[in-house]
């Protein structure tokens, strides 16, 4: 097979049009091309009045050698990569130990399931609810003002890309091609094959739902076992080794390897594992505020004429901006046609997120609007950035009316520093509910400074970005996790052997693919421990703070 990219066609392109350029852009006959399949569809919106889709294919030809002699030249045309996965290995029969997993997020499912797939029978303890009881849980809050702590948008199977928009790109290096094994892998639980091959994939709550379900069972049937609300309170580490872990009912666990795939929000957890002396370290992530706009509005801003068009679906986008005062503003995981939700894990606090479902139909486009933030910001240890996130959420929850409310601003308030009395033409999708007032006090003084100067230059490449009726709700802190749990390129601690910090929490993805990547990698690395075979080359490396 040969991988062809770069072929360009118009948006409405009849079916038979890619054929048909293939074979001109090669100078094949008909019966020389034997097939094709597409490998990626983007599209080049440069000329909203040409728009453009944008094709990588693989295709197979008669003769193989003598299209890459004629081409040799093309830099668009080779061969196809290899891209199936491959295990390391598999477990021996005799093998007793098995590997703990807690948290059963994107990287905890990814971890289990390789481990699984590998004959080493995972454990997995997961401190919130199976993931249907878990939406009960959850509409709990956004419907009826009621949070459990256990069991809630950040806590429960699936982690907090269930309830997100379920985007499954990333800016991660992947030269071993595992995230095309995580979206295999969601194929087969039932993703639209469509992700395999279109630029921005995503999925949506409902689908993911039913999809974390069957990977489950997939998880079970190959040996492993899934435990729920079982919260890890403790671990057990004799002479630097890990020894196993210790629930909250009281039961200890034994096994030399335990994954740690928590999420960004297990403060408690990260709180214990710091008093149990696991080495970690503070590291930068940002806060600020959701913003909300009529989907058309973005629509019409990035695709002009082809807004509505279903090939394209509801437009995205993605914004930044160097403020004066040397903050970085930007957008952050944007949700087209969706809605912004409480992601609140403890009592007494607000924040918030964004989720879309697979339609992206909403009236309503969000985005978080965030200032990065670092160390230096909040100093104090490891720990400091979760007490500024819990600081930040407690004061948004007291301006929100103490009920799990949001608090709220138009933007055209927000900018002439002016508490909010009414809504105007876009109206907040925030549930439980928001309470309009001035959100000035619940940001540092610098992150206000540079959001109010990034909108208006934001408008300049949007327009109608900074509209005086468009909506910001605070507050959003849960970015990335605020510490990181250092690990070596053997991706075990550094000071704790036979324990491997993993994912999004511990400091080594942003979002679902690469979080799944990274459950894959240290799925690998626990079982080369177990099988004695040597170390990958240096994988512990922290990635991205975000997929997108």
């Amino acid at each position: 097979m040969l991988r062809l990219t770069e072929l360009k066609l118009p948006l409405d392109h009849p079916a038979d049009a890619l054929r048909a350029a293939i074979l001109a852009r090669l100078e094949l006959a008909d019966d020389d091309l034997v097939g094709f399949s597409i490998f990626k569809r983007s599209h080049d919106a440069r000329k909203k009045h040409a728009l453009l889709l944008v094709y990588a294919v693989d295709v197979e030809v008669r003769d193989e050698a003598a299209l890459l002699k004629t081409f040799r030249n093309d830099r668009h045309l080779a061969p196809t990569p290899d891209m199936a996965y491959k295990f390391v290995g598999h477990a021996p029969e005799h093998l007793t130990e098995r590997p703990l997993v807690v948290g059963f997020g994107p990287c905890g499912i990814f971890a289990a399931l390789v481990l699984a797939q590998m004959g080493f029978r995972p454990i997995v303890l997961e401190r919130g609810r199976a993931v249907r009881e878990r939406t009960q849980d959850t509409w709990g809050l956004w419907r009826k003002h009621v949070l459990n702590p256990e069991s809630n948008v950040q806590f429960g199977e699936g982690g907090a890309g269930t309830f997100s928009d379920g985007k499954l790109y990333s800016q991660i290096k992947d030269p071993r091609h595992l995230g095309r094994k995580v979206l295999t892998e969601f194929v087969k639980a039932g993703a639209p094959e469509e992700i395999l091959y279109v630029s921005k994939p995503h999925i949506g709550t409902f689908r993911l739902v039913g999809m974390v379900e069957t990977m489950r069972h997939e998880i079970e049937a190959l040996g492993g076992e899934i435990r729920f609300q079982q919260r890890v309170t403790d671990v057990l580490i004799e002479n630097g080794r890990i020894e196993g872990v210790t629930l909250a009912g009281g039961e200890t666990l034994r096994s030399h390897h335990v994954v740690l795939a928590l999420g960004h929000s297990a403060r408690d957890t990260f709180e214990m594992l710091h008093a149990r002396g696991v080495t970690m370290e503070a590291k930068p992530f940002s806060i600020g505020f959701r913003i909300e706009h009529p989907q058309s509005l973005i629509d019409q801003a990035r695709l002009g004429p082809n807004a509505g068009n279903p090939l394209l679906g509801a437009a995205d986008y993605k914004l930044v901006h160097h403020a004066r005062n040397g903050r970085s503003v930007y957008s952050f995981c944007m949700c087209p046609g969706g809605t912004v939700v409480a992601a609140a894990s403890e009592p007494g606090r607000v924040v918030t997120n964004g989720m879309s479902q697979y339609s992206r139909n909403e009236r309503n486009a969000n985005a978080g609007i965030v200032v990065g933030i670092t160390p230096a910001d909040f100093p104090g240890g490891p720990l400091a950035g979760i007490e500024l996130q819990r600081k930040l959420e407690a004061r948004a929850f007291e301006l929100g009316g103490g009920n799990y409310d949001a608090p709220a601003q138009r933007v055209g308030d927000f900018l002439a520093g002016r508490p909010s009395t009414q809504l105007g033409s876009v109206e907040p999708s925030y549930r439980p509910g928001v309470h309009l007032t001035d959100l000035a006090s619940v940001l540092p003084d610098y992150a206000i400074e540079a959001i109010r100067e990034a909108l208006p230059a934001f408008d300049r490449q949007i327009k109608g970005f900074a509209m005086q009726d468009a909506v910001l709700t605070g507050v959003e802190t849960r970015t990335s996790s605020p510490v990181r749990i250092t690990r070596g390129d053997d991706f075990q601690s550094l000071n704790v052997k036979g324990l491997y910090p993993a994912g999004e929490g511990a400091g080594y993805a942003g979002g679902i693919l690469s979080a799944g990547v990274d459950g894959i990698k240290v799925a690998e690395a626990v079982a080369r421990d177990l099988l004695g075979l040597e170390a990958a080359d240096s994988g512990g490396k922290a990635g991205p703070d975000c997929d997108y």
